[in-house]
């Protein structure tokens, strides 16, 4: 009855304050949540397999030592998931990293025998936090936590340099921007561990590229990628 009662003032209020998709902006039925079914169908799928022709971790090869590599998505300039993410990181629109979160996590299950020991996002500089106001990974790692069991730190990786946006440099630009940017407050606290590092999009692979260089200072450590996208 409870149940019944609630879901009947939801769709009452929705009414007056009717949810709708961030991808999309159509009105969400009562089973969506934050982006429709049909725009989520629409999401351009990498299909990646872990081997030897796997994009993303060709990236990393002979830079730095990267254990598994999971781009979900294509992210595409002008394509739905870049508007998913703008929204997700500029327009306070959180709900769309925990969805898109889950989904991430789902895939990441299918992996047989993959075991990670804790999840870590890239983080922002705190320059950059105080004006965003949250940092975007955290909420895709809180949707991955609802399906994938596992531990985060959202502390012990700390970006210690301040740089500008990445989206208008080039390849060799981004990589001299990102590195000798980022420590670890505690590196101790990660020896022997698997650490799953978290993103939203990945291009030029510099900023991750310079995270798993500091995690890796670890002994005895790992380190594998996750994000939403890979950008062309």
């Amino acid at each position: 009855m409870k149940t019944y009662i609630l879901q009947y003032v939801k769709d009452f209020l929705g009414l007056f304050y009717p949810n709708t998709c961030s991808g999309c902006e159509n009105y969400l039925m009562r089973q969506e949540e934050g982006i429709c079914l049909e725009c989520l169908y629409k999401l351009p799928k990498t299909n990646f397999k872990q081997d030897a022709e796997n994009p993303v971790s060709q990236i990393f090869w002979g830079k730095v030592e990267i254990n598994y590599a999971l781009a979900l998505y294509y992210y595409e300039y002008g394509g739905l998931l870049r508007k998913l993410i703008q929204n997700l990181k500029y327009h306070n629109d959180t709900l769309v990293g925990v969805v898109l979160g889950r989904l991430l996590a789902h895939e990441i299950k299918k992996v047989k025998d993959f075991k990670v020991d804790v999840i870590v996002p890239v983080p922002l500089h705190k320059k950059k936090l105080k004006k965003r106001g949250y940092n975007q990974c955290d909420f895709i790692i809180k949707g991955m936590q609802e399906v994938l069991p596992i531990e985060a730190n959202f502390t012990n990786l700390i970006r210690t340099k301040f740089t500008e946006t990445q989206t208008k440099l080039d390849k060799i630009k981004r990589w001299e921007n990102v590195m000798q940017s980022f420590a670890l407050r505690n590196e101790k606290s990660f020896e022997g561990k698997h650490v799953l590092l978290v993103d939203d999009v990945i291009t030029s692979g510099a900023t991750i590229e310079a995270c798993a260089t500091a995690l890796l200072k670890n002994k005895g450590g790992k380190v594998s990628i996750a994000c939403l996208g890979k950008a062309n």
